[in-house]
């Protein structure tokens, strides 16, 4: 009976309190009362958080977008967080090209130089699917993991005790205008204990509400690291795909020259359009073009004599006998007997190296 008095008691203690706040909020927005203003350094720090919050929702649904663009895969992915289970392994779309490459170049034959393009293209597309499963792993782990942390616990704590601090606000405007109303002595006296009661609670959430939201700047400060790990991912996954890429161009160039005369091309070395269109300079004429004047080649082959050759793109020596290169750069190039077709001996100064024919442009 004495449990059921004090639930009964208590339940009319908080239809009060509700009552008292709706009351004061709604002649706050009405203009029929005056209301309490915050700090303005206290306003400043709920602004920040807000700030913070907000642009971390975007920042980290959007780079869930950039790692898993299916959005199916990603309410998937949702759905098993969630319920705390472990995601079913799926293969990528990299992964999934790779085995189609290489099924298809195994039918047509490995023999063939479209069957065998086609499986060293699989393979390669194979690695760069294991590279984007690495960059979505660590992202995961290290970027969108703390970001998440953020916005569900740290910011989710700022927003109960910001509430908090809003519905004390509110018990403290309603107790002093309850104080200008009262008229009899012994009213004022319970209106100014209770004035009393409710500044000392206000003041005391504010202060708690201030210590949370000065934590900001240690949550900007932890992004901050968090973002270079994003970027050092990405680093290293571009830079895995560039190799990866580089090492298939070759492979792909270093094809004999009856392999490139299929389909009525040219028997010299493609050009690597990729990186042409990436970061080298507009082409000339295709008939100024080294890969496109056999006759060119062959005289500077068989003359032994050397050639000013302009450098179309950048290139980066893959071991010591080559020569690193910088588009537009002019060097000295000439052929040596026994070396592979796709190569000539390029000079520079005091410096030597092999350099591939497709990344230069005989002048006259």
């Amino acid at each position: 009976m004495n449990i059921m008095d004090f639930n009964v008691k208590k339940l009319a203690a908080d239809a009060g309190t509700f009552l008292s706040r709706a009351v004061q909020f709604t002649e706050e927005k009405l203009g029929q009362a005056e209301k309490t203003e915050l700090d303005a350094h206290l306003e400043n720090l709920l602004s920040k958080a807000e700030c913070t919050k907000i642009w971390t929702e975007k920042i980290m649904k959007q780079t869930e977008v950039l790692l898993q663009p299916n959005p199916n895969a990603r309410i998937e992915e949702f759905v098993y967080e969630k319920l705390d289970r472990k995601a079913p392994s799926r293969i990528n779309n990299p992964e999934l090209l790779g085995q189609y490459m290489i099924d298809a170049g195994t039918e047509f034959g490995p023999g063939t130089a479209y069957g065998n393009a086609l499986i060293k293209c699989g393979e390669t597309q194979k690695r760069i699917g294991t590279a984007d499963r690495e960059l979505i792993q660590t992202s995961a782990l290290n970027f969108l993991t703390p970001l998440r942390n953020f916005i569900e616990g740290d910011y989710k704590t700022i927003a109960k005790e910001r509430k908090l601090l809003q519905n004390k606000r509110l018990d403290l405007d309603a107790a002093k205008t309850r104080l200008k109303k009262a008229k009899a002595a012994e009213t004022k006296s319970s209106s100014e204990q209770e004035l009393r009661i409710t500044q000392s609670e206000f003041d005391r959430q504010a202060e708690i509400t201030r210590l949370l939201l000065e934590g900001i700047s240690s949550t900007h400060a932890h992004h901050l690291r968090c973002l270079n790990d994003f970027v050092e991912a990405q680093m290293t996954y571009y830079a895995q795909c560039y190799q990866y890429m580089l090492d298939l161009q070759k492979q792909l160039g270093s094809f004999p020259s009856n392999y490139l005369s299929n389909n009525n091309q040219s028997s010299g070395t493609p050009v690597p359009s990729a990186l042409s269109n990436a970061t080298g300079p507009s082409l000339a004429p295709v008939g100024s073009l080294i890969m496109s004047s056999p006759s060119n080649l062959n005289d500077l082959k068989e003359s032994n004599s050397s050639r000013k050759a302009r450098v179309l793109y950048d290139y980066d020596a893959a071991n010591s006998t080559e020569l690193s290169l910088l588009a537009d750069e002019v060097i000295t190039v000439f052929s040596v007997i026994g070396m592979d077709s796709d190569w000539l001996m390029g000079e520079r100064g005091n410096q030597k190296g092999k350099v591939p024919i497709t990344y230069l442009e005989l002048l006259n």
